[in-house]
């Protein structure tokens, strides 16, 4: 009975793989719509082999093909084991779980546990579009990217289970148990203060500019309100071009940080006073520096989000002997090699042509 499940399963496996590609869109429109970040989503389907191991080690227990639960395998890998549960809540409500196959291993096993199992799930394919083979069954596991590295190192080491453990070794397997669940649990305060930081910093920014750090959360959150984004406006009025509100560079506030940091600007208060003092100078320095830097000061015909906070620090930098243009090329990454040395001159230029018109 063994090889002929053996055999039916070798003869069908193409169409469990189509199942298993299936799968994955399917729990990946479950996942992209609830609007949940994961690791990775992957699938895999049981080799020929691996079933003849199976039916070898449990002689008797699959009678048919539909009694094994595992043909058909996903892998979901969370960043943080708080979404281990929110995965597994999303699964509950838009799948049909085989409870008596399904398993919290976490919490099966003792306080001192030893091991770092994730949820299993057993579900079954849902009839419609896409349901290769509509009510199969398919194993589902769901760990953080912790627990992950935690069973993928373990089953590298061939402990399969507590017993298979060394006594000498069982307690470093512990203690490192104890500090990879730590290491969850930080990472999860990390994301929350991360989350709460930025919701918190528009009042912030309204209430103590001048206790609020220049990184990229804050610099992201400035380029959308004044006075930067009025600013931004000031300049495409006058080079006459558009402002590319929403261009597509996430690295750029993070960028602009390190610009400000790099001419001495750590806060947003600091910031602020220092473009509504330079304001003139920003806009004027701006029309004499673009005829000189066309092609790649305004990229698809506009000027950047931010273009104020970069004339305003080249200001900074033609006006303190210690500081470099070339370093601001490199900070805010413009142009192409060899294109240093036109963009320094430029600046310079358009710098001396301010201060003789202010003169």
């Amino acid at each position: 009975m063994d090889n002929t499940l053996v055999t039916a399963y070798s003869n069908a496996l193409p169409v469990y793989e189509q199942q298993r590609e299936a799968v994955v869109a399917l729990l990946g429109d479950v996942l992209g719509r609830a609007g949940l970040k994961i690791h990775h989503l992957t699938a895999r389907v049981k080799r020929p082999a691996s079933l003849a191991d199976k039916l070898r080690r449990k002689p008797g227990r699959y009678r048919v093909l539909e009694d094994l639960t595992d043909l058909v395998g996903v892998r979901v890998i969370t960043y943080f084991e708080s979404d281990v549960a929110v995965v597994s809540r999303l699964l509950e409500d838009h799948f049909e779980v085989d409870w008596a196959n399904s398993v919290d291993k976490g919490k099966v096993h003792d306080p001192d546990r030893f091991g770092y199992m994730g949820v299993h799930y057993v579900l079954r394919v849902p009839p419609g579009p896409g349901a290769v083979l509509p009510g199969l069954r398919f194993e589902v596991q769901i760990r953080s990217i912790l627990q992950h590295a935690w069973a993928e190192i373990e089953h590298d080491l061939g402990y399969k289970n507590r017993e298979a453990v060394p006594r000498e070794v069982r307690r470093r397997f512990n203690r490192l148990s104890g500090l990879l669940e730590m290491a969850d649990e930080e990472f999860m305060a990390l994301h929350r203060l991360s989350r709460d930081y930025a919701a918190d910093l528009p009042q912030r920014v309204l209430q103590a500019p001048d206790s609020v750090y220049i990184d990229a959360q804050s610099m992201k959150h400035l380029l959308s309100v004044a006075p930067v984004r009025d600013l931004d406006t000031a300049v495409s009025d006058a080079l006459k071009v558009r402002l590319l509100v929403g261009w597509p560079d996430p690295d750029r506030p993070q960028r602009l940080a390190r610009l400000l940091h790099y001419v001495g600007v750590h806060s947003v208060g600091l910031l602020q006073k220092e473009l509504r003092r330079h304001e003139g100078d920003i806009v004027r320095f701006a029309e004499l520096l673009l005829p000189r830097l066309r092609e790649s000061w305004l990229p698809a015909g506009g000027a950047r989000p931010g273009v104020s906070v970069v004339h305003y620090a080249l200001l900074k930098v033609c006006a303190a002997p210690g500081l470099n243009a070339t370093d601001v090329a490199a900070l805010i990454d413009i142009g192409t090699p060899g294109y240093a040395e036109r963009f320094v001159q430029a600046v310079s230029e358009a710098y001396g042509e301010l201060r003789q018109t202010v003169s």
